[in-house]
């Protein structure tokens, strides 16, 4: 569930939308039928990618030339119907043949057309390319990835006259294409909810247990859309996220209807499966209220699940210890400052500041220097500290009988705020986890009690990455990684899969199937997951200054109100405590570097956080 608070309600622009797409409703813009490379106007509808408008498909008209039929075509698939329209533009065996389910190509502009030939009176057969820019590919379980770098494309189409004179596409690629205008109209994000997989290292309580992770997909905006969130859950993970997630859907388990009545309360009915088994009923029932009720603020409060014998009910309040962002922890929407001149660890409550107890909520003795970076475990009964220069970690409780610093469970080769250990961060299964920079040997570690695992980190394509910061989420299957650049300069981020094994004895993880998230960031320097779904980021394009960006797990950067960052900003922090999905999230924190404010992001303003001493930090548990 993303964020609302910060994004343009839809219902702000139903009626600029609706006015628009009435005026843009003529479908097709003529096309001269001769000539070498042309551009195929696909329909804008607006240059702002907030306002959605509604397209309503043309049918060919009489006597359309090739260049026409293609024109229309694109622009019928972008209609908010099925695709009846569009394959009236199709011969009949290639509209039986044609699948526009098979995937999306998303172009950065309008494509351009390559004609084979000039029609003449006596052509009967024309062959035509279309050529663009890909910037992402949905795939045909409607997972959206971003294509990195200049990568040009090319479609070809065949046309023939059939026996009535009129033109039509015989052949033609499978799937869709259109620019990111007609996509972002047409199609909306939204999440769908798998468990986490079983870890066979895990010995009992949290480290157990089997929570739902967001899978966003990119679904048709107004066709049904529970409906087709029903049936993209059924139809199981995505390819990324499946090494680290279950369903509970058997295979050959199927969608017949979906309802919603006026009491809020969603009606699924499924064939090819029984549900007279209560806990089978009941796990997909979960997953299947979650992916309904995040699509609509309130629109469900309640789901019955029916098959072909048996039934169940699922509700926010039945599954509170599996439904997503359930190991955010009690402390989740706790926060916490560090002073700055000896470094102890401050609670912020509604009316006083309250040092923690135990040791790090007193200055070190004499002769040491205060601790450098602090991570609060996410139940807030334990916290990870960084010596300032890097060569120390330590897990310290939180509480009275924490007289004294512990020994360190992990200790770096290089005594060096810039290549030590940094990024201390906790799942909600209670691993910490963390990253060396030696720069001899670079890696991530995870600490479970006191004993620590290194972490191999698998490239893209098996090749090496240096990584400098990482933030692992309350379900302990994901990881947000910031990683240099090739040739040092910079910083982007990227996202992993974290897959657990081994023996509660020698347990073992590797984070795996990394891919890059938000290209345009070229240097990243804050980051904190904000949902169960996204992250929130701070970085800056090239030749920009900083911004705050929510960038969600597939890799795609929300645009429609991105956050206005103040100047000077070093690091921001959110929680992915997200309670009930009515209530406003907690919210944005952030540190500026030049004198030490902290700062709440309130109704989209940010507010002052008034201390009696400077803060060096300032953060939620995680």
């Amino acid at each position: 569930m993303r964020r609302t608070s910060s994004r343009i309600d839809p219902r702000l622009t139903a009626v600029a939308g609706g006015v628009l797409g009435a005026l843009l409703a003529g479908g097709c813009a003529a096309m001269p039928d001769s000539g070498g490379i042309t551009r195929v106007e696909l329909s804008q509808g607006s240059s702002d990618k907030n306002l959605q408008v509604r397209v309503f498909p043309v049918a060919p008209a009489k006597g359309a030339k090739p260049r026409d039929l293609l024109a229309g075509f694109l622009d019928a698939v972008t209609a908010d119907e099925s695709y009846d329209t569009a394959r009236k533009y199709l011969t009949p065996d290639a509209a039986a043949n044609w699948n526009p389910d098979a995937g999306i190509e998303v172009l950065s502009a309008t494509p351009a057309m390559q004609a084979g030939q000039d029609v003449s009176e006596t052509d009967t057969t024309v062959s035509a390319s279309l050529t663009g820019q890909v910037v992402a590919k949905v795939d045909e379980k409607h997972s959206y990835r971003l294509v990195g770098g200049q990568r040009t494309v090319s479609s070809d189409f065949t046309f023939v006259r059939q026996k009535d004179g009129e033109w039509r596409i015989d052949k033609l690629p499978s799937g869709l294409i259109m620019n990111e205008t007609n996509f972002r109209n047409s199609y909306r994000q939204v999440d769908r909810f798998f468990y986490t997989s079983a870890d066979p290292s895990a010995v009992g309580g949290a480290a157990a247990q089997q929570v739902l992770i967001a899978d966003p997909i990119y679904l048709r905006r107004r066709i049904d859309p529970l409906t087709s969130a029903a049936k993209a859950l059924v139809g199981g993970p995505s390819t990324w996220l499946a090494p680290v997630v279950q369903t509970a859907f058997p295979n050959g388990v199927g969608v017949d209807k979906v309802s919603v009545d006026d009491g809020r309360v969603a009606h699924v009915q499924l064939v090819g499966t029984d549900l007279t088994e209560a806990m089978s009923c009941r796990r997909m029932a979960t997953q299947l209220f979650y992916t309904l009720a995040d699509q609509g603020k309130g629109q469900v409060e309640k789901l019955e699940l029916k098959g072909q014998r048996g039934s169940c009910n699922a509700s926010r309040s039945d599954a509170p210890f599996t439904g997503p962002g359930a190991l955010v922890g009690a402390a989740g929407g706790q926060q916490y400052f560090q002073r700055a001149d000896n470094g102890i660890l401050l609670q912020i409550n509604d009316s006083s500041n309250n040092t923690v107890h135990g040791v790090l909520g007193k200055p070190q003795p004499a002769g040491k220097q205060p601790l450098g970076t602090i991570a609060v475990r996410r139940d807030g009964s334990q916290a990870a500290a960084i010596s300032r220069d890097g060569h120390q970690l330590w897990s310290v409780p939180l509480s009275d009988s924490a007289v004294a610093m512990p020994e360190p469970v992990l200790t770096s080769a290089v005594r060096s705020g810039e290549d030590g250990l940094t990024s201390p961060s906790w799942d909600g299964r209670g691993d910490l986890w963390v990253v060396d920079r030696n720069p001899d040997a670079p890696r991530v570690v995870m600490v479970r009690g006191n004993k620590s695992y290194t972490v191999p980190v698998e490239g893209p394509d098996g090749q090496s990455v240096s990584v400098q910061m990482l933030k692992v989420s309350s379900d302990g299957a994901r990881a947000a990684l910031v990683v240099k650049n090739q040739g040092g300069v910079g910083r982007s981020l990227m996202f992993g899969l974290v897959e657990h094994g081994g023996t509660p004895e020698a347990p073992t993880a590797r984070i795996t199937g990394l891919r890059p998230a938000a290209p345009a960031l070229t240097d990243v320097s804050s980051l904190s997951w904000a949902e169960s779904d996204q992250l929130l980021v701070l970085g800056k394009e090239a030749d920009r200054l900083p911004q705050l960006h929510y960038i969600s797990t597939d890799g795609s950067q929300n645009t429609d109100a991105p956050l206005q960052s103040g100047e000077g900003m070093v690091s921001v922090a959110a929680s992915e405590n997200r309670g009930d999905v009515l209530i406003q999230a907690p919210p944005v924190l952030a540190l500026q570097n030049a004198d030490s404010k902290i700062y709440r992001l309130i109704s989209s303003q940010w507010r002052e956080v008034t201390l009696p001493d400077r803060a060096s930090a300032f953060f939620y548990p995680g």
